[in-house]
């Protein structure tokens, strides 16, 4: 459904070109100092803008309904909303014909009969991840563990293949390691070009590392930690993978090459067992679905966005026939460039409710 977790509980609502979007959230801690600019950083590395995202632009204010009081969360259920301004519904109207090839809107017309709101991808879009934003900022003061993401690859183009690319075009870096989608739109610019020429669209590869969790966080079999972080992660719309650690490079390993001796140097003088930990981290920091005390560590990988320009043979449902699609509105040509924020909100959800359940 539209809730995810146990002690901390997060909901979101609202569409794309609705009114307004928001999300509740039940068990926060009270007494968490919190004001709008607590969301600016995290919200802007999320916003359109840079070349290869979408030209439609928000104000994205966070506005507070309830569970704030004096600056400080009360306890009650936190609820949070952001207004929709710049819509154009009208370039929606097609879809409801001819659905758009990857996308939900032939699925989201099933489920709901029709009655689903199809403008902007009504609760399907991207638009959504912004609640996802504003749980994570409070989640994060919640767990209070470093939770960081950023993408690694775009177009199949390594990070490492984008800076030597840049160098070797003797251009200034001009910040292109510092985080946001302007960065990183700098970075794999070339890229981002070629989409764009083609009326395409590109993927990318994000990586996500959170720091200094303690040992023994998750449940087996199914609240295991890579169960929970792979559920809130499969909500973020595009994602069509993810590997903890070696992921799938450890099926073409040797268990001598996989696994992470434990290092007794590391707690050899403090003899408690929890602050032994792995001297490499194969597993990504997780072994048996149970934290080891080593960084959480795994990749994301989000496809291309379905809403390219390129003309494309597809199935109109009010003819019965064929036909070509060529998709007008505003679209990410890389929507993988706003997402690594949106990867840190909702791992930080899932370890502040681990952290509640203790």
């Amino acid at each position: 459904m539209n809730s995810f977790g146990r002690k901390f509980r997060v909901s979101i609502f609202g569409e794309s070109h609705g009114d307004a979007i928001g999300v509740v959230l039940d068990g926060v801690q009270p007494g968490i100092a919190l004001t709008q600019e607590d969301f600016a950083a995290d919200i802007l590395r999320r916003k359109s803008g840079p070349k290869g995202t979408t030209p439609r632009t928000e104000t994205d204010e966070p506005q507070f309904l309830s569970g704030l009081y004096n600056g400080f969360t009360t306890g009650a259920p936190l609820t949070i909303i952001f207004h929709n301004r710049n819509t154009r519904s009208t370039d929606y109207k097609l879809f409801n014909d001819v659905p758009r090839p990857g996308h939900a809107d032939y699925t989201a017309s099933i489920k709901w009969l029709d009655f689903n709101d199809p403008r902007g991808g009504g609760h399907f879009s991207g638009r959504l991840t912004l609640p996802l934003v504003a749980a994570g900022v409070v989640a994060k003061k919640m767990v209070g563990y470093p939770v960081t993401a950023r993408l690694v690859e775009v177009g199949g183009v390594t990070r490492a293949e984008a800076l030597a690319s840049r160098r070797e075009e003797a251009l200034p870096d001009g910040g292109i390691e510092e985080k946001g989608p302007q960065a990183d739109a700098d970075l794999w610019r070339d890229v981002l070009e070629a989409a764009i020429a083609d009326l395409d669209s590109v993927g990318g590869i994000v990586e996500c590392r959170a720091d200094g969790i303690p040992a023994g966080l998750g449940e087996p079999f199914f609240d295991s930690v890579e169960s929970l972080i792979s559920h809130a992660v499969f909500a973020i719309p595009g994602v069509r993978g993810i590997e903890f650690g070696d992921g799938f490079q450890a099926a073409r390993m040797r268990g001598s090459e996989h696994n992470d001796p434990f290092d007794t140097a590391v707690g050899a003088n403090l003899g408690l067992h929890v602050n032994v930990h792995p001297s490499k981290n194969g597993a990504g920091g997780i072994n048996g679905g149970i934290t080891n005390g080593n960084p959480l560590v795994f990749r994301v990988a989000f496809k291309p966005t379905s809403s390219i320009g390129r003309k494309q043979e597809t199935f109109n449902f009010a003819t019965g026939q064929m036909t070509t699609l060529q998709i007008p509105g505003r679209h990410d040509a890389c929507f993988a460039l706003r997402t690594p924020v949106v990867v840190e909100a909702v791992t930080a959800i899932v370890l502040a409710d681990l952290v509640r359940l203790l």
